[in-house]
This record gives structure tokens, C-alpha cells and sequence, in this order.
């Protein structure tokens, strides 16, 4: 798996012209299911990402965690994460998971971080969406569960 975490002061995914998952303060997740991927990838980036310290303590250093600053997050499925651009001009998706793999994966990373007591918000799952945010920095991270 891997994602691309920004942190927001807030975020909106709209499908045809209707708002279908909005967040405050927090997290845009954009997540991708890698071939291979289940329960060990979906822990451990749910447990990464919940306690990363990158919100400002009251210093202004990253300090805070979403757990700690009570943030959300929105969960937007994203295939291109896994595009393989090296050959070519048109990126492979070879190391992506078929649909039917990953997007059962996405519910239940999902289900995860709405576990640990974060309010979850998603996209729809192979929508066309537009996804709108104002980043919080900007604060941008990867994480890849194959190079952690």
C-alpha cells in the first residue's frame, strides 16, 4: 500500500457534482492497494498514520498526532499511486490491485482508522472525483508499506 498523507484544514470529495465525503482539520489520505497487499499493510499504515507527530504543538513544532489535535480523515482511493512511469510515456499499473482486490482493502483500512476513534470520511471507490483541499502548511508525506 501506499499514501500520500496531507495535512488540511479541510477536504471535500464531490462524484458528479454532489459532495459525497468532507472533513475538517486533519488528513487527506490518498490511498493506493499494491498486488500482495491485506491485513499486515492495512495495520500497519493505520497505526502509522494515526500517530504520526505532524501537527504543531503549541511552539509550532510537529509534536501532535491525529489522535492527539482530535482530527479527521478523508480517505480517497487512488490507483495512479502505483503507477510505474520509467518506461515509455504512458505509466503501467501492473503493481496495482484489480478492483475487486482492492477495494474491499480500502473498506477495511477504512474500518481501521475509524477504530482508533477518528471520524472517517471517504471518496467512492472508482468514481471520477474532484477532490478539493486547503493543505495546512503545506505538510505533505508518503508512506510506502514496501520500502517501511
Amino acid at each position: 500500500m501506499i499514501a500520500v498523507i496531507q495535512r488540511v484544514k479541510k477536504a471535500s470529495v464531490t462524484v458528479d457534482n454532489k459532495i459525497v465525503g468532507k472533513i475538517g482539520h486533519g488528513l487527506l489520505i490518498l490511498l493506493g492497494v499494491a498486488k500482495g497487499d491485506g491485513e499486515r499493510e492495512i495495520e500497519y499504515l493505520c497505526g502509522k498514520i494515526v500517530n504520526l507527530r505532524i501537527f504543531d504543538n503549541k511552539e509550532g513544532r510537529f509534536d501532535k498526532s491525529l489522535l492527539d489535535v482530535k482530527g479527521e480523515a478523508l480517505v480517497v482511493s487512488q490507483f495512479t499511486l502505483l503507477g510505474d512511469w520509467r518506461k515509455g510515456r504512458r505509466p503501467s499499473y501492473d503493481k496495482a490491485a484489480p478492483p475487486d482486490v482492492a477495494a474491499p482493502l480500502v473498506d477495511e483500512f477504512v474500518r481501521k482508522l475509524a477504530g482508533t476513534g477518528i471520524h472517517v470520511n471517504t471518496g467512492e471507490f472508482g468514481a471520477h472525483m474532484e477532490v478539493s483541499l486547503v493543505n495546512d502548511g503545506p505538510v505533505t508525506f508518503t508512506i510506502d508499506t514496501e520500502t517501511s
